[in-house]
């Protein structure tokens, strides 16, 4: 394999994209430990709403980076499950930020209840994928159904109905536990995340499942092609993928794409840095709260102060109002 990237730090937070020219396939591999252990030190989330933010924000990178433009992609859910919304922001070239909202009361019910899993936090609702390409342009967004499916599957999804792409998706979380300076146990975290496309050049190679028209009669089968084989190697071996792979700070992307593609012979590019960094600042916030109704604001006062707490990076922001005013 050719390793444009062979000689990056195995820690460093971004995305190593590839191409596996004999399958027709291409893909990128996401690893997170400094970024996505800040975005979750910000905030007290039970482990399983942590572990569901870390997926989140794994498919973010894999998405957002793959824009050749500059703008935003924000991946939104909102579900009747105990976590009813996350959002996850990418902001071109490297900036991530995510935040969720969550019933604790109701978290805490389904872990008792040993119905922790991703899917089952989300519960019904909907994924929005949103592509920002600013303000004199408009935004594209994809929309698929939650209804008990994870992330991946919903990726799966999305790319089948909205793009129709034949894409594979893997994400995964882990909690590594080091001894710290003072020997005491520290807890930091790791998010890492695999997808690979088939992108054939000659159009008749991909041969999409027919979606349902609505009109169909009842007992009459879809028409299910035969997937290329290209496609079908490259799918199963990215199955092969175990989660300790794809998050294990020893191991680099490179190395991982090579395991996987070595005898097809893949090709690695520049390695895309990625960091964590929240889009708000005191000015951002005094200029939200100017866009409330004279009314509203004086319903903010506290204590003969505004208070405003970022969702996203937990910073507080405190005003004089005689300040907003002005």
């Amino acid at each position: 394999m050719t390793a444009a990237a062979g000689s990056v730090d195995l820690m460093a937070d971004g995305v190593l994209p590839f191409a596996v020219d004999a399958l027709d396939a291409r893909g990128r591999v996401v690893r997170l430990g400094t970024a996505i252990d800040r975005i979750l030190d910000r905030h007290d989330y039970p482990l399983p709403v942590a572990r569901l933010v870390g997926e989140a924000v794994a498919l973010t990178a894999l998405l957002g980076t793959a824009l050749k433009f500059d703008g935003r992609f924000i991946l939104q859910t909102q579900s009747d499950g105990p976590v009813g919304m996350l959002v996850v922001d990418f902001e071109t070239p490297d900036r991530l930020r995510a935040c969720a909202r969550f019933d604790r009361e109701a978290v805490a019910a389904a872990i008792a209840a040993g119905n922790d899993k991703p899917e089952q936090l989300l519960g019904t609702g909907h994924l929005a994928m949103t592509v920002d390409q600013g303000t004199h342009m408009s935004r594209y967004q994809g929309i698929v159904p939650l209804d008990g499916a994870s992330l991946e599957e919903a990726a799966h999804r999305y790319f089948a109905q909205s793009e129709q792409i034949p894409t594979r998706v893997r994400l995964a979380v882990s909690e590594l536990v080091r001894r710290g300076e003072d020997g005491s146990p520290r807890t930091s975290w790791r998010a890492g995340g695999i997808l690979v496309q088939f992108l054939p050049e000659a159009p008749e190679r991909l041969k999409p499942t027919d979606l349902h028209p609505g009109d169909r009669p009842e007992g009459v089968a879809a028409v299910v092609p035969d997937e290329d084989d290209g496609w079908v190697e490259a799918r199963m071996l990215v199955d092969t993928v175990e989660d300790d792979e794809l998050t294990d700070p020893g191991l680099a992307a490179s190395d991982l794409i090579y395991r996987l593609f070595h005898e097809r012979g893949a090709r690695a590019f520049p390695h895309q840095p990625l960091r964590e960094q929240c889009r708000c600042s005191r000015q951002r916030v005094a200029d939200m709260i100017r866009s409330f109704s004279p009314a509203e604001r004086v319903d903010m006062v506290k204590d003969g102060r505004i208070g405003v707490t970022c969702e996203f990076c937990s910073t507080h922001y405190d005003f004089d109002p005689a300040e907003v005013e002005a």
